[in-house]
């Protein structure tokens, strides 16, 4: 009976969880038309509620607003857009905060997050999966004596909480593996192991004799 029961709870939990994901997507997706007036919002426009609706619209609408901000004059009406949201107190602050991470984050020319590494954290002898996120600037960079990396070492199961360090570069490994492969991993806590074939010299890397890592540090 137990066997039976462990059996169907591998094929529900995963099911459920993505349909909760997915509702929450599309919830938070629908929620966003409830900044207009009510007499403006879809339901209203419809005479009807129809669930799903709201959320192909503001995606219709994403799609739209990066259509025309890719020309030239939606570019400008951008980049007014963004002057006068900056002379604006309190909002400058936000609004400037929060675009500097999704430029970040979401830019096709942007780093973060684009290569998964294995760091030694939280001390000797132990190994974890990391992500970098770019290098210090600034005054940081200033103080840093050598060449450094910035690196996000997330936690599990919860990846979006972890800590922001500044590692050597010769001290971290560029993992052969995507970020979404290593997120799993990172998730699962090991136990969704990426499938990556093993080379003849993979026994040999520096994680597996304890080695300096410098040596095979591609970032």
């Amino acid at each position: 009976m137990k066997k039976y029961l462990i059996t169907g709870l591998l094929i529900w939990i995963p099911l459920v969880i993505t349909l909760w994901v997915l509702n929450l997507v599309v919830t938070t997706l629908e929620d966003a038309w409830t900044v207009l007036p009510l007499e403006l919002r879809p339901d209203s426009l419809l005479g009807r509620h129809i669930p799903g609706v709201g959320a192909l619209l503001t995606l219709v609408l994403i799609f739209l607003t990066g259509l025309f901000a890719a020309n030239f004059i939606g570019a400008r009406l951008v980049h007014l857009w963004h002057v006068i949201l900056h002379r604006i107190p309190v909002v400058n602050s936000i609004y400037s905060s929060v675009k500097q991470v999704s430029d970040t984050l979401f830019s096709s020319s942007g780093q973060a997050f684009r290569k998964a590494l294995l760091v030694r954290w939280p001390h000797e002898g132990m190994w974890t999966i990391a992500f970098l996120t770019g290098a210090p600037g600034g005054d940081v960079k200033r103080h840093l004596q050598g060449d450094f990396v910035s690196v996000y070492v997330p936690t599990t199961p919860n990846p979006t909480g972890g800590y922001f360090v500044m590692l050597r570069r010769e001290d971290v490994i560029e993992l052969d593996m995507s970020v979404d492969e290593a997120l799993k991993y990172i998730i699962s806590m090991g136990v969704v192991t990426p499938v990556t074939p093993v080379t003849p010299g993979a026994a040999g890397s520096p994680a597996a004799r304890g080695a300096q890592p410098g040596a095979n540090s591609k970032v």
